[in-house]
């Protein structure tokens, strides 16, 4: 698997190298147009919602205490990993970052850049109206792009921590080379489950879901749901019901997110089973993450800066997008880590 994961993140560094080169020699074809893709790069300090960190517990005391909900952590303050004791720590770390645009290639975060690959891949993006049940709704496809961004151990904030997700900033998946992305019925080979929950009772109790996560943490049981955004079936970019933007931008982000735990990708890091290690979590967890935006506008304050995974977009701070120059969308994901510290 580990081959696999190098052999992609490869791939994906190539595909960018090359476009940023096409890019380069041809900056007029690259921004022009009405999908000119729009975006600036993230200032690790002032685009930063830093109150996000919080709480940080040990065991089940709130050392650094927090208006923000939390997860539920180990109770005990001590704890056994083989023979090495520690401290059972919890805290919420800085990640990921993704973009999430209507755009194919548009890279958001790293200042707007829209590619040309040279080939006709990943361009059957669209939106638009349909007519479903005699009433029109809003159709639109996202692509996601996923990047490792272990910002607290490159900007050496905290030394010899090893709790702390490692690394440089790299480009880890790019969905337009993904057909799984693409395609609704080639997305079910992953989860097949989805036919279960397309009935009126279980999309019902997504209203439980939404309240839940608004006004504390979403509801792990009802992995089907994310929350006020909607359904997570099927997982890909395809959002059938778009009310804006916000809505149908973190949706994508959150069935992304389930797609790499689906593809034993990304992996649990909370509650007593992370106290040794990363763990196996096929079904997502989805108090396990919270998404602050970074762009259009860097959402660094407030309880609602870095919501919960299918939190109302009601309560989150306004002008998270611009019409026709603010649309595409940058988040940057926050995980709740609870790990045994020496």
């Amino acid at each position: 698997m580990r081959t696999k994961s190098c052999l992609f993140t490869w791939l994906c560094g190539a595909i960018l190298f090359f476009g940023l080169t096409l890019a380069a020699a041809s900056p007029a074809q690259a921004s022009a147009g009405p999908g000119r893709c729009t975006g600036k790069f993230v200032n690790p300090i002032t685009d930063i919602c830093w109150s996000c960190l919080f709480p940080i517990s040990v065991g089940g005391l709130k050392i650094w205490p927090s208006s923000r909900p939390d997860t539920s952590n180990p109770p005990l303050p001590v704890c056994l990993c083989g023979l090495r004791p520690g401290i059972a720590m919890g805290f919420w770390e800085p990640v990921r970052l993704a973009d999430v645009s209507m755009k194919p290639w548009c890279f958001v975060n790293l200042g707007g850049i829209k590619l040309d690959p040279g080939f006709d891949i990943g361009f059957k993006s669209m939106a638009g109206p349909s007519a479903v049940g005699g009433a029109t709704q809003y159709n639109s496809q996202w692509h996601v792009h996923w990047y490792a961004y272990p910002l607290i151990f490159w900007m050496e904030i905290v030394a010899d921590f090893l709790c702390l997700e490692q690394g440089s900033v790299d480009i880890l998946y790019i969905t337009e080379i993904d057909p799984l992305w693409q395609d609704s019925e080639l997305t079910a080979i992953i989860n097949p489950e989805s036919v279960l929950f397309t009935n009126p009772l279980a999309l019902a109790a997504c209203a439980a879901d939404c309240v839940a996560a608004t006004a504390k943490l979403a509801t792990d049981q009802l992995f089907w749901c994310a929350g006020c955004q909607g359904s997570m079936y099927p997982l890909n970019g395809n959002v059938s019901a778009t009310i804006g933007h916000v809505q149908a931008s973190r949706l994508a982000l959150a069935r992304f997110s389930y797609k790499l735990h689906r593809e034993l990708v990304a992996w649990g890091t909370m509650g007593a089973e992370g106290l040794c290690g990363k763990y196996l979590m096929p079904v997502m967890r989805k108090q396990q993450y919270r998404f602050q935006a970074t762009n259009p506008n860097p959402q660094t304050r407030g309880r609602y800066a870095c919501a919960a995974l299918g939190a109302s977009t009601t309560f989150m701070p306004g002008t998270q997008v611009y019409p026709a120059i603010g649309e595409d969308m940058g988040y940057l994901v926050w995980r709740k880590r609870n790990c045994c510290a020496l």
